[in-house]
């Protein structure tokens, strides 16, 4: 697939919160887990800090990746959503990950995705927590859109 094939296929085959609503919403971390069981669970690989409430999140999360970057940390900042571009949400020291790592990932994953049938935002944490393992990180910064319930 080309990467934009790969952005095609997650927007149009995956549940997104956007555009279908609740029914997108998972009350389990079971998809998320087995994602990340079959990519060896990167996430037990680094430290995190997971940052959640109503206002605040994504100022909070990028304030934080500036001051630990400055001091020296590899940090990832995952976050979502995007504003213009996919690769917006999954970054490396402000460096978006790379169109052929998303498509790698989406292509390595394609057997389990259609078998457990994960949302858009299960496959993008999984795609994050791999690609920050991968990229030996030091530290990562979760802000995802919907922190609580």
């Amino acid at each position: 697939m080309t990467y934009q094939q790969t952005i095609d296929y997650l927007y149009a085959q995956l549940p997104m919160y956007s555009r279908i609503g609740a029914a997108a919403y998972k009350e389990d971390l079971h998809n998320t887990i087995a994602l990340c069981n079959a990519i060896d669970n990167p996430q037990t690989k680094f430290k995190s800090i997971h940052i959640a409430g109503t206002n605040g999140k994504g100022s909070t999360s990028h304030m934080l990746a500036a001051m630990l970057q400055q001091a020296g940390y590899k940090t990832g900042l995952y976050t979502s959503p995007h504003l213009k571009d996919f690769r917006e949400r999954i970054k490396i020291n402000g460096e978006m990950i790379s169109q052929a790592f998303v498509v790698d990932f989406v292509e390595r994953t394609k057997t389990v995705s259609d078998e457990i049938k994960p949302s858009f935002f299960e496959l993008t944490v999984a795609m994050a927590f791999d690609y920050f393992e991968k990229s030996k990180l030091i530290l990562l910064l979760l802000k995802p859109a919907l922190a609580a319930g």
